[in-house]
């Protein structure tokens, strides 16, 4: 099994500014297609650059949540600013997070890398939690030599 951890965390809000996902969910390229326009699109219209002078720390979030039976996609920071491009204050709650931690060559990469491990590996075989929902985000939290690092954090519940 891949390496992971257990951590309790508490309650924080991630500001995002977000777009609907609108591939097949079984459809992991489209996914990805998807989140990489989604990512080119705020870097190159300056939107990701006003979201990040907002954040208290240097984490960058990108999130995972269903709502409203939509599959929606954030980049987010930890702020309590608030700015007009924002779509939405996502809410993680206070508990168990299995997290992962990776490094890659660029945040997509990450992402990918880290978010399939968490589902394709690590939650099919956990046997005391269960991912119920709820959103879940691939953290990045800095670059070092040219590579940047971060975690999956995925809220959990005891069986």
């Amino acid at each position: 099994m891949a390496n992971y951890k257990l951590e309790t965390k508490d309650e924080f809000v991630v500001l995002g500014i977000g777009t609907e996902l609108t591939s097949d969910y079984r459809d992991f390229e489209g996914i990805n297609r998807e989140k990489q326009a989604f990512w080119t699109s705020i870097k190159q219209d300056g939107t990701l650059e006003k979201l990040k002078q907002l954040a208290t720390n240097e984490y960058l979030f990108a999130v995972n949540e269903a709502v409203n039976n939509k599959m929606m996609y954030y980049a987010g920071v930890l702020t309590d600013e608030e700015l007009p491009e924002a779509t939405r204050m996502i809410q993680f709650p206070t508990g168990e997070y299995i997290v992962v931690s990776g490094e890659a060559g660029s945040t997509e990469e990450l992402s990918n890398t880290l978010a399939g491990i968490a589902f394709g590996q690590v939650l099919p075989e956990v046997e005391d939690v269960a991912y119920v929902g709820g959103p879940n985000a691939i953290v990045q939290m800095g670059e070092r030599e040219g590579r940047v690092y971060g975690e999956i954090w995925i809220p959990v519940v005891q069986k």
